[in-house]
């Protein structure tokens, strides 16, 4: 019997390319880099105005990450696909989403800055400490001087689902 080999977000490879142009969509995050996320990979954007750690998406439970500290108000769920059905999950957060379409030529790789790689500000270990920005990096991206942060989808959708189970 052969083993079955689990397939990984690689998120470089996820952001799709068309004539050299990233299509991404930025989300607004708190005490870190905006995120920004492959387009093809958001499957629902949703309102929401109560933090949960559970959202019931097309009659499937998921596992919500927050991108806001404990006392802010959501008014955003995003739906992101996982490597199975299984591992979808949401984002909860707060401000307006943006669609972004940039040259891959124009994406420079850059260290974190010291205040987002160490774990500062309100103590929110829901998942696992979130404040600890270097637990589920990918990468910190430059683009037209503005930072973001790639996350590690995969990590993130592994770690809730062991953790729920």
């Amino acid at each position: 019997m052969t083993q079955i080999l689990k397939h990984s977000f690689e998120a470089v490879s996820l952001l799709t390319t068309n004539n050299g142009m990233l299509d991404v969509t930025i989300v607004p995050a708190v005490n870190q880099p905006d995120w920004i996320i492959p387009s093809s990979l958001i499957l629902s954007v949703d309102e929401s105005q109560q933090q949960v750690s559970r959202y019931d998406w097309q009659q499937q439970d998921l596992a919500v990450f927050h991108l806001l500290l404990q006392d802010q108000i959501p008014d955003k769920m995003v739906v992101l696909e996982g490597n199975t059905t299984d591992h979808r999950f949401a984002l909860q957060t707060a401000g307006d989403l943006r669609q972004l379409q940039a040259r891959i030529s124009e994406v420079k790789d850059v260290e974190t800055p010291e205040q987002f790689s160490t774990a500062n500000g309100e103590d929110r270990e829901e998942y696992f400490n979130k404040n600890d920005v270097s637990s589920y990096l990918y990468q910190t991206v430059m683009i037209d001087d503005e930072l973001y942060l790639v996350p590690d989808l995969d990590k993130i959708a592994y770690h809730l689902i062991d953790s729920d189970s």
